[in-house]
């Protein structure tokens, strides 16, 4: 008998840790129906600091926890949190950092200002995913990112772990949403460096904002979906210019799977398919 297939869901969001939303509900139900279709699955997010742990049992993986994360010459600890969404019968694993994660908003101040350390929160949230999934020794087929914090992660899957038995045959899925509209940090090509990553896998980020951070997701992915009504045009037409696989997803709904079946067979057409975009 053949073994499940695997995926990895990495989520900006996930209900009801996070505020109920078009990528939160994907983040909860979209794992859901996958696992109850015959899939393995494990979902991961980061770990907000409006997120209450004694309500949400929230507790510490120690056996995964204790390693260091270095950005921009800054060591920060990684810390893996754990809870259960037992409806679902499903785990949901997060990533946490005292400086990263603890503040009570999600990516902007009461003011409505973009923090200025949200591209070292995605490269810390990037790596901690990919570390904590080595550590587990879990070894996925397919990587599906889903809201912009993950947009750094098929980068470091395709560059700096590729060579990884965990991830070396890993193929990246992401789920495009309306939610780039924001500028980076203008040294956050010199953060992201690491391993084999060079400045030309990061020619695309010259300008450093949301769009251009999607095209970094987008050139490193094996297909993409379009989960969301209007995405910005600049973001579709770089979709067109890779030709990859592409799923235009109907509404994800909390009450109704209809949903569950377009994405099992576009995990299976991206699993079949020779596509291997990397640069």
């Amino acid at each position: 008998m053949s073994e499940p297939i695997r995926i990895l869901f990495v989520n900006s969001q996930t209900f009801p840790y996070s505020a109920e939303s078009d990528i939160a509900i994907a983040g909860r139900f979209l794992p859901q129906g996958i696992q109850e279709s015959g899939k393995e699955i494990r979902t991961f997010m980061p770990r907000y600091g409006n997120i209450n742990e004694r309500r949400n049992q929230l507790h510490e993986v120690i056996r995964l926890s204790g390693m260091n994360i270095v950005i921009d010459d800054v060591d920060r600890p990684l810390i893996i949190k754990v809870a259960s969404i037992s409806s679902a019968r499903m785990q949901v694993y997060f990533i946490d950092n005292e400086d990263y994660f603890h503040r009570k908003a999600v990516y902007s101040d009461a003011e409505g200002n973009f923090f200025g350390d949200n591209d070292e929160r995605a490269i810390f949230f990037a790596r901690g995913v990919l570390e904590t999934v080595k550590k587990l020794r879990w070894k996925p087929d397919i990587v599906h990112c889903q809201g912009w914090i993950t947009h750094v992660l098929p980068l470091y899957l395709k560059k700096a772990y590729h060579a990884d038995p965990i991830f070396s045959d890993s193929k990246v899925v992401i789920s495009l949403y309306d939610d780039s509209d924001f500028s980076l940090d203008e040294n956050i090509r010199q953060k992201i460096k690491f391993e084999n990553i060079s400045n030309q896998d990061l020619d695309v980020m010259a300008s450093p904002d949301g769009i251009n951070l999607a095209k970094l997701a987008i050139r490193y992915a094996d297909g993409i979906i379009k989960a969301a009504p209007q995405i910005p045009e600049e973001i579709s037409r770089y979709v067109t210019e890779r030709n990859l696989p592409l799923l235009e997803s109907k509404p994800i709904s909390k009450d109704d799977n209809a949903y569950i079946q377009d994405y099992n067979v576009f995990y299976e057409q991206i699993l079949s398919s020779d596509v291997s975009k990397k640069g």
